[in-house]
């Protein structure tokens, strides 16, 4: 059983180094380009010099405007944030219950010895409670984040008011690991200027994504005991 079990083992390792040797990029189905739809069939060819269906626009306006259809979109995302929190809470509290009197004697009493009260007759009815509690926060956040560059993406859908949806998807393998750039948004063609091109920032409801996979995205991912005890859950 032994055997079996470290031989179980040795296959598990191996099976998970060759999984780590594949650093192929990985597509995103939901990223995924469209084909173009055709409005109509082209006719077929009756051995004259001009064929209708097949001619080409020397002036058309090459920007996106179809399904199908390429637009190059030009990161230039910038974000600044900052936020400072500070919290002081006190709070005192104090009860008073003097010996009440009862038919005109306050009352008195001789405590039994196993009672953590002192065993004579001055005892009585009288109570008293004092507390205090201060509680002092400071919280203080700061981020800073950039991403400039281009992706072009496709058109996926043309919205009634003529608006396009686009995404795409930009994959990149690095030595051992993987860059992916994830885009998806809704453009207006009038943001689309001469070049086919739109700035991110002109996107709406926009989708933007950049994550890594391999080596070096693996050492920069807390493990799971030290997440615990940084989480609310660590009551300490």
């Amino acid at each position: 059983m032994t055997n079996r079990l470290l031989s179980l083992t040795l296959l598990a390792l191996a099976a998970a180094g060759l999984a780590g040797c594949n650093s192929a990029p990985v597509r995103d189905p939901a990223y995924a380009p469209v084909r173009p739809v055709v409005a109509a069939p082209k006719p077929d060819g009756n051995g004259a010099i001009y064929q209708a269906g097949y001619e080409y626009s020397w002036f058309e306006d090459m920007r996106a405007r179809r399904v199908g259809d390429m637009l190059t979109i030009k990161l230039a995302e910038k974000t600044d944030a900052k936020k400072s929190a500070t919290t002081d809470v006190s709070k005192s509290n104090s009860n008073i219950i003097t010996n009440p009197t009862i038919l005109g004697t306050t009352a008195q009493f001789n405590a039994p010895g196993i009672l953590p009260l002192a065993s004579n007759s001055n005892n009585n009815l009288g109570f008293s409670l004092e507390s205090e509690h201060d509680f002092s926060g400071d919280g203080e956040s700061e981020q800073n984040n950039e991403l400039t560059g281009d992706i072009t993406v496709t058109v996926i859908e043309v919205l009634p008011n003529g608006y396009l949806i686009v995404r795409g998807e930009k994959r990149i393998g690095i030595n051992q690991g993987n860059e992916y750039v994830r885009v998806s948004g809704i453009v207006r063609p009038a943001d689309i200027d001469a070049s086919n091109t739109v700035l991110s920032t002109r996107l709406a409801d926009p989708t933007i994504v950049y994550v890594g996979d391999g080596a070096v995205a693996d050492a920069n991912v807390m493990g799971w005991l030290g997440r615990f005890f940084i989480s609310a859950l660590m009551p300490f």
